[in-house]
């Protein structure tokens, strides 16, 4: 699914949870050859799919919460079978979004993909993504101005990766948000080295016993794992699958300078304050959702 594109579109538009024994502290040795394909954070978006008629009510609540601007909103098709959806960016300081309202069904698997990830090469990200285990669920198809891919990692994580003919040119973030990525134990080690390898990336952090209160369980740990790549952060929560609602529904996490100011925008804005703020790993956290039922965690560091 193409995340919309460049001046382009600006026109148109626990308890202990079992833990993998593996250790990621230090990441794995890539291969020799794999290209870096990865252009920038501020290019990567969260996909959000919304009904049409909370469309701009969304997109209005997004911006009052975090600041930032929109692109120009149209209707287009942006899958290689025959579909309508309205499209737009949502640029904000903290994280660009893509946001899709389907007037027609939405094909399958379009709509389980949580991020568009910008590449340099298409053909050479594709062929890096299937040597190093992703499965391509959607073969590369064009669309107006580049191509566009999904593909899924294992654990079920489905991205789509995009191509622009013309290289888009947008601000850098002031803070890089995070993919947060659930998946069960058995996942956890595949996921990881395949995804770093792919991506150049890092493992900057490796917690056995990260706080349950992270995940809703204040009486457990959990196994967390945080990256860092050209493509931006991800962090992956690993659980038994034993989550309270909303925990697993949030796909990205926007680091804020204050968590209170923050809120009180996102309330005035009428988004819902569904997990109320909690300190945990040098961070003041909360989960909320916005009109149209998008769900994201918000974070802010704490001093120490």
């Amino acid at each position: 699914m193409k995340t919309i594109r460049s001046a382009w579109l600006a026109v148109m538009i626990a308890g202990g949870l079992t833990a993998a024994p593996a250790s990621f502290a230090k990441p794995p040795v890539l291969t020799p050859g794999t290209p870096a394909v990865a252009v920038g954070p501020q290019y990567d978006t969260t996909h959000v799919y919304v009904a049409p008629e909370d469309y701009d009510r969304f997109t209005d609540s997004f911006v009052a919460t975090f600041g930032g601007s929109k692109s120009k909103q149209g209707v287009f098709q942006v899958t290689p079978t025959p579909s309508q959806t309205m499209s737009q960016l949502v640029f904000t300081p903290v994280g660009t979004i893509s946001v899709f309202g389907f007037k027609t069904p939405t094909p399958y698997p379009f709509g389980a993909e949580r991020t568009g990830y910008l590449v340099t090469d298409m053909d050479a990200a594709v062929k890096a993504a299937r040597a190093h285990g992703a499965d391509v669920i959607v073969d590369p198809f064009p669309d107006p101005i580049g191509r566009d891919v999904v593909i899924q990692w294992p654990g079920g994580v489905n991205m789509q990766l995009y191509w622009h003919t013309q290289a888009p040119h947008y601000d850098a973030l002031q803070t890089v948000p995070e993919n947060r990525v659930y998946v069960s134990p058995q996942s956890l080690h595949k996921l990881v080295h395949d995804f770093v390898k792919f991506s150049h990336g890092k493992v900057v952090s490796d917690d056995l016993k990260a706080p349950g209160i992270e995940i809703g369980r204040p009486n457990d740990t959990y196994h967390r794992i945080r990256i860092e790549s050209g493509f931006g952060k991800m962090t992956v929560l690993v659980t038994d699958g034993h989550l309270s609602y909303p925990f697993g529904r949030e796909t990205t996490g926007y680091e804020v300078s204050n968590l209170d100011e923050t809120l009180q925008k996102a309330k005035a804005a009428g988004v819902n304050v569904l997990v109320p703020p909690f300190t945990s790993d040098g961070r003041e956290a909360a989960i909320v959702q916005f009109p149209g039922g998008y769900i994201a965690e918000i974070h802010a560091s704490v001093s120490k």
